[in-house]
């Protein structure tokens, strides 16, 4: 494996990457840079953890070193579907690319508006932006994109699934038409595929994972569990976890369920879209450092969250898909690590959740468990205190099972799925995404921003 040095990058950028204790590139890396540094597009595919933002990152500042921004003018833009996502990126280039002279700024929702606009009327080189707020700040004309040299859209394929098509496609026509592009997805579906073919031109393809789960470095296990005894099952395995992420569908169920386990005594915390940019970003920062152990989310953290040590994922009910198993999944077993996967599922559930395991690509151990089962001890050890509930007591369907009961007015304004139509057959409700995603509300090009 060549080193960063022998891939062309300059001696401030390997200096800086030995200075935090990276010495040899990923695979992505080592295949996309040198084509990103002659100026080449490039289509990168690979999960996450795989080390996409260095192999776009590093390159990327290499090219537009020493010639500094003018003013609400980038010269680079990097384009990510959630505010999380853009934090992390930000983290791994900005304290790079001071060794460069480059600046980098966070254009999302939830942060002040005004920040963003003194540092790009001071001139910033790269921003890292999801698509709602950076089209606010378009058209407000605090930021102009004719001078980017090189546009980065980072987890395209969850941009596509989320609904941002239209904002993308307005973002790359807003670039110069000569510019470089790089796109770097998981997957390739008919909606990336859209936008490959429209603005990357003759692209050189990087493929480094495939797109089913790595059996190698995952144990996948599927819990086929009694309805009445799947609280109790969700307790013991929370408290026996190290660090763990447990995914639930809605934010109400997340906030239902951390309640729980903190009353049980764990150190949990939750993540939804319904929470402050403040709230959020804290709690990741506990979770990383070790003060929250087990992180209770909607789906705004399957995609894009890197955290060290995440040993353990639990779907608290199947995934939707193949798709959204393989994303949540990818939060344990990164950069070569171990992790354990495991599904709960009741038994009506069983057949089409191993469909979707078989989709996955997953081989993953079967076991009917229930609250007092032996087998429960030896798969994630004996739990430190009494459960909450008894096992003889039926869960709720409240407790669990996220979907709507009946039709409220108004739905679920801020949830993190669309609303599906009541039992009439009404039309499907519009799906509010500004909050977890940044996408303008309402019909006025408004962000969310304006609907707090």
């Amino acid at each position: 494996m060549p080193s960063f040095d022998a891939l062309g990058l300059p001696k401030p950028l390997v200096n800086a990457l030995a200075r935090s204790g990276i010495t040899e590139p990923f695979p992505i890396q080592d295949a996309c840079i040198p084509d990103v540094l002659t100026g080449r597009d490039v289509l990168g595919r690979g999960q996450t953890g795989s080390g996409k933002t260095l192999a776009f990152g590093l390159p990327l500042m290499t090219r537009i070193a020493g010639f500094p921004a003018a003013p609400k003018r980038p010269r680079a833009l990097i384009v990510v579907p959630t505010r999380e996502l853009a934090m992390q990126v930000s983290d791994a280039l900005e304290p790079l690319g001071r060794g460069l002279d480059l600046r980098t700024k966070i254009v999302v929702g939830g942060t002040s508006m005004g920040r963003q606009i003194q540092a790009l009327r001071r001139g910033v080189e790269i921003i890292v932006a999801t698509p709602g707020r950076l089209h606010d700040l378009i058209r407000q004309g605090e930021c102009e994109l004719g001078d980017v040299e090189v546009t980065v859209l980072d987890e395209a394929d969850h941009m596509c699934d989320l609904g941002f098509l239209p904002e993308v496609t307005a973002l790359l026509e807003m670039v110069p038409e000569h510019g470089q592009r790089l796109l770097f997805s998981a997957t390739l579906d008919k909606d990336v595929d859209s936008l490959v073919k429209r603005f990357l031109h003759d692209p050189v393809t990087h493929s480094v994972s495939p797109e089913t789960a790595s059996v190698d470095t995952m144990e996948h296990r599927l819990l086929l569990v009694p309805p009445r005894d799947k609280t109790v099952i969700t307790d013991h395995i929370a408290r026996g976890a190290e660090r763990a992420i447990l995914f639930a569908r809605t934010k109400q169920a997340v906030d239902r369920i951390t309640e729980r386990l903190a009353a049980a005594g764990v150190a949990a915390g939750g993540l939804h879209g319904g929470k402050t940019q403040r709230v959020r970003t804290r709690t990741l920062a506990e979770f990383r450092e070790g003060v929250i152990r087990v992180l209770v989310a909607t789906d705004v953290a399957a995609r894009g969250i890197h955290v060290d040590g995440v040993t353990l994922v639990v779907h608290l009910d199947p995934p939707n898909d193949s798709k959204d198993y393989l994303h949540r999944a990818g939060r344990t077993a990164r950069a070569g690590a171990s992790g354990i996967v495991v599904t709960l599922a009741l038994p009506h559930q069983a057949r089409q959740t191993e469909r979707m395991l078989q989709r996955a690509g997953v081989k993953a151990q079967t076991v009917r468990v229930h609250a007092a089962h032996a087998e429960l001890v030896r798969l994630f050890g004996a739990a430190d205190a009494e459960p909450l509930a008894p096992a003889a007591r039926p869960v709720r369907r409240r407790d669990y099972d996220d979907r709507p009961r009946g039709r409220r007015r108004g739905g679920d304004r801020w949830g993190d799925r669309p609303r599906r139509g009541g039992p009439s057959g009404g039309p499907r409700r519009p799906y509010r995404r500004d909050r977890d995603h940044d996408r303008p509300a309402g019909g006025h090009g408004r962000s969310a921003d304006h609907h707090r």
